[in-house]
């Protein structure tokens, strides 16, 4: 059995963004799956910094309104797509008022990380859950790129594994050298209020960079390592693991990825 069906959950895709080397990988791997045949949905978060007339996105209000209880609050799902014309490649946005609208990436104009990013990761990974929930859309694998992406491994494996559409799922975690030196005190509470399991949740007291990629790791079938700079630490847990990985050259677009995807089907 091959992969048919491939769900991107990117942090940052060009041309939307042009900021690093993930948003490059982000535009040109899917385009690559797709031009091999297979179906993709493809996603990222929808920046304040996205100009949306020049990008042309656009509203989807069947799919918008629903809301994501983070913390006891809730918070209101609103989706845009837009679409990269020359490749016919579609691309979801996840908005939020509160978290995206108004906001850079993980850090402020000041170059200060935000203090919410634990609850921006928890909306944009719910957020993609539900909508490809409500659109009915059952994926063979789940590519995760990116830290902003790293609970959403958790969140299938923990919270909606007995869905019919992602019991079959499989995961694989991209991991880059997007590091930060804040601690998350209280991101453990918060995934519990979200549904998580307590005992999963506590894994999550303490949170750093490095023991939240290491949980996605964890919660992940397969792994590419996606940039050279990825620490000793995360190379030897991705080794310790025991899953399948290897390392994305430049320019290396589908056939490894094809073989990775497929070898854990």
């Amino acid at each position: 059995m091959s992969a048919q069906r491939i769900l991107f959950v990117n942090q940052e895709i060009t041309p939307y963004l042009e900021t690093s080397y993930m948003s490059i990988i982000g535009r040109y791997l899917p385009q690559s799956i797709q031009e091999k045949g297979l179906e993709i949905r493809t996603f990222m978060p929808r920046y304040g910094l996205i100009n949306e007339r020049r990008n042309q996105l656009h509203g989807v209000i069947r799919l918008s309104g629903q809301n994501i209880m983070i913390d006891d609050n809730d918070h209101t799902l609103i989706l845009k797509v837009a679409s990269i014309q020359s490749v016919r490649m579609q691309t979801y946005f996840i908005d939020n008022e509160e978290y995206f609208s108004q906001r850079a990436l993980l850090h402020d104009k000041m170059g200060k990380f935000l203090s919410d990013n634990d609850e921006r990761a928890i909306f944009y990974a719910r957020g993609v859950i539900e909508t490809v929930k409500n659109l009915g859309w059952s994926p063979d694998i789940i590519h995760c790129q990116g830290w902003l992406s790293c609970l959403a491994p958790l969140f299938i494996k923990k919270l909606y594994i007995d869905n019919p559409l992602f019991a079959n799922s499989k995961i694989v975690y991209s991991v880059y050298n997007d590091t930060f030196d804040k601690a998350f005190r209280s991101l453990a509470s918060k995934l519990k209020s979200s549904g998580i399991p307590s005992k999963d949740a506590a894994l999550y007291k303490q949170a750093t960079f490095e023991s939240t990629i290491k949980l996605a790791i964890n919660y992940s079938d397969a792994i590419v390592i996606s940039h050279k700079d990825v620490s000793d630490k995360i190379r030897s847990h991705i080794s310790r693991s025991k899953k399948p990985f290897f390392e994305h050259k430049e320019e290396q677009y589908g056939e490894d990825y094809l073989a990775l995807y497929n070898s854990i089907i």
